[in-house]
């Protein structure tokens, strides 16, 4: 009926959030005087906004779908009050219900998803990273001075 209004109502907060990270981010690159592909490719991890990001398109695709999914079958309409669930009291109980369990429960499930990405993603970066160390030559510092 109307489960897709809570990962939408998710999305709307993570977009707001995901740009105030991502000025931010721009704002820490600015003082150091360096542009924004620098500062991510010396930073060498994934800025937080890129996978605030990540969920934004989880939760946006979602939403968007399950929106449509509703239109298809008539749940949801072009006129006020535009879910169908609202017209009638004992529907919209129905519907209060489906949101409180369905919605909330798929909105928990595509950020238990997101977190796992971020963690994965965690891992491979800080993997990548210790072999690029492995393979780094170790350069020798010689302390002793001769005499020409």
């Amino acid at each position: 009926m109307a489960c897709f209004l809570v990962p939408t109502g998710e999305a709307i907060v993570t977009t707001v959030l995901a740009k105030a990270f991502k000025s931010k981010e721009n704002a820490e690159a600015s003082d150091n005087n360096i542009s924004e592909e620098v500062h991510e490719a010396v930073a060498s991890k994934i800025p937080f906004s890129k996978k605030l990001s990540w969920l934004n398109n989880m939760l946006w695709g979602g939403s968007a779908l399950l929106a449509f999914e509703h239109v298809w079958h008539g749940e949801v309409v072009p006129w006020f009050p535009f879910l169908t669930a609202m017209e009638d009291p004992n529907e919209a109980t129905a519907m209060l219900h489906e949101m409180s369990t369905v919605g909330v429960s798929m909105a928990v499930l595509v950020t238990v998803t997101w977190g796992i990405m971020v963690m994965v993603s965690d891992i491979i970066v800080k993997k990548q990273q210790t072999d690029a160390m492995k393979h780094l030559e170790p350069v020798e510092v010689r302390t002793d001075k001769k005499e020409m």
